[in-house]
């Protein structure tokens, strides 16, 4: 631990003064795994990952009950495995590794009865219960993840409810309203029972993916004509309040916002519009950029420039529905600092960033 302080101090050093050019490459992909997450198969400790936290430092893991394409178990068994998993993970780094899943409650619950586990509310159903009741069920969500070994969750989802034929959001009842207050009210319960659990909310989908049509997992999605700034209210809200650290972004396109790229690669939206409008000082965090919806029209490397220059701090790597390699990322992005496509002082500054926002302390 006292060594990675020391670490961070450098680095930090270094970026204040303009001094990054001497770090080793070593180093700078190391800093530049801390800005991964990755989804692996198995339901242990392997040694691909092991070799993904010596060699690189990777940032965090995100696990899964289902492999997507398969269906098969991919991370998650039972509860007793699960745990001896995430225990066997942050044991084996040297410093403290994000452990992540996607559980909102409802039908996007990667633990469920069907890996021995309490099924939650949906945000829809939640959003049916007054906020002693809400509080409730969140709490014991938080406990459960805690006592899992998770300590950062991708939820809650604050898209609102504006298309009732959305198939990906809101006929899965994973908005809770179409009414931002409402919206605000359950979200910021749940981010508060995750916080007191020290597990860290990440809000998605960036800038609103709940006025769509399609489903990005599948292909191109455009909301040009169905999007409103509206959908803009629930972060504005929630980053006023100093309640978030983490934004997701989507993969979906609106060229009244960036007539060019979709907000996952958009400098507009990400760096102009939540950065510097909305005033959000955290760490943004892509969608799964395995998605057809932008994998199908860039390839991995026009992926990774365009998010990082975009304002994108941590890249997701989740699903592996093209199996890259923890390695192919890091390689990539080093491959992009080399030929200047993309400043070092980007990586530097997202260690920063989660150097200043992820408490180790309360990671042990």
């Amino acid at each position: 631990m006292e060594r990675l302080f020391k670490f961070l101090l450098l680095f930090t050093f270094l970026i204040s003064y303009g001094f990054s050019k001497d770090l080793t490459s070593e180093e700078i992909k190391k800093l530049i795994g801390q800005t991964i997450i990755i989804g692996f198969d198995g339901t242990k400790l392997t040694k691909s990952l092991k070799n993904d936290i010596d060699k690189y430092n990777l940032g965090g893991v995100i696990l899964f009950n289902k492999d997507y394409k398969t269906k098969q178990t991919k991370n998650i068994i039972n509860p007793t495995q699960l745990k001896k998993l995430t225990t066997q993970i942050q044991n084996y780094s040297k410093y403290k590794i994000l452990i992540s899943i996607d559980q909102e409650g409802g039908k996007v619950s990667r633990l469920n009865p069907d890996n021995g586990f309490k099924l939650f509310p949906s945000a829809k159903e939640i959003s049916k219960k007054d906020k002693t009741e809400a509080k409730k069920e969140y709490k014991n969500l938080a406990l459960m993840l805690k006592k899992e070994g998770f300590n950062l969750n991708f939820a809650p989802v604050v898209d609102l409810a504006k298309n009732p034929d959305n198939k990906v959001i809101v006929k899965l009842q994973r908005a809770y309203s179409k009414d931002v207050k409402e919206v605000v009210k359950y979200a910021s319960i749940f981010i508060q029972a995750q916080k007191e659990n020290n597990i860290y909310s990440v809000l998605k989908h960036f800038p609103g993916h709940g006025s769509s049509k399609a489903d990005s997992h599948k292909g191109f999605v455009d909301i040009t004509k169905s999007w409103s700034k509206e959908e803009l209210l629930p972060y504005k809200e929630l980053i006023e309040k100093e309640e978030i650290n983490f934004i997701m972004t989507a993969h979906v396109y609106n060229k009244n916002l960036d007539e060019k790229y979709p907000a996952t690669l958009s400098y507009k939206i990400n760096t102009k519009l939540l950065r510097k409008k909305l005033k959000f000082k955290g760490l943004i965090i892509s969608d799964d950029l395995q998605m057809k919806a932008i994998s199908d029209h860039y390839s991995l490397k026009q992926r990774i420039k365009l998010a990082i220059n975009s304002g994108v701090n941590i890249l997701l790597f989740g699903n592996q529905l093209d199996n890259t390699s923890l390695k192919d990322i890091v390689e990539t992005i080093y491959e992009l600092i080399l030929e200047k496509e993309i400043d070092l002082s980007k990586i530097l500054e997202t260690n920063r960033l989660i150097n200043k926002i992820i408490d180790k302390k309360e990671l042990q």
